[in-house]
């Protein structure tokens, strides 16, 4: 069994969601070492395939500040992280659908033949759009951004290799999906 980790100055955990919710990020790794294990092998139990596994523990915990405030401490912290966990799931598993649908009625189309000149502009310009968002981002979101999500490499081999504690991997993978979405509808307006 691992030991507990200890809050900070004799904190309650209902007084650190409170700090989380007023934006106070600090106890968000407290939280996260706290009680990583017991998501990860609930969402596990749920049936999730184990290689989504860790990007669900990593959503969960990245709702944590947004839903901190509606804690009203009827639940054990645990039990309420489970919830999240659970949402998390499904709204996961519904976009899972909703992809494989998508990729159903791709797979429905007739062959094309190979893309035109307009085509292929297209495809460079959206290219060139994608790789300026990315060089926008500071030097730490893009080393995490590109090791997981274009590498495909785990989190906690991206967190291995660049030295930081996995949930940082996952704050900074949060904030670079944010920017590049935001970076990447100002230039397509």
């Amino acid at each position: 069994m691992r030991a507990a980790v200890r809050l900070p100055r004799n904190m309650s955990e209902q007084e650190l969601l409170s700090e989380i919710a007023s934006g106070n990020l600090g106890g968000l790794g407290i939280l996260f070492d706290q009680y990583e294990a017991d998501v990860r092998r609930f969402i596990g139990q749920l049936g999730v395939r184990p290689a989504e596994v860790d990007d669900l523990v990593q959503m969960t915990f990245l709702d944590v500040p947004h839903a901190a405030a509606a804690f009203d401490g009827r639940s054990a912290v645990r039990s309420w992280l489970f919830g999240l966990a659970a949402m998390v799931v499904r709204r996961h598993r519904r976009s899972v659908g909703r992809l494989a649908a998508g990729l159903v009625a791709w797979g429905r189309q007739p062959l094309r033949e190979a893309p035109s000149a307009g085509e292929r502009l297209e495809i460079h310009e959206e290219a060139a759009r994608a790789e300026r968002a990315l060089l926008r981002l500071s030097q730490k979101k893009r080393e995490v951004f590109v090791m997981v999500e274009l590498e495909e490499a785990s989190g906690k081999d991206a967190a291995r290799a660049l030295g930081i504690p996995l949930a940082t991997v996952w704050t900074r993978l949060h904030h670079a999906r944010r920017e590049l979405r935001e970076f990447l509808a100002e230039e397509g307006s």
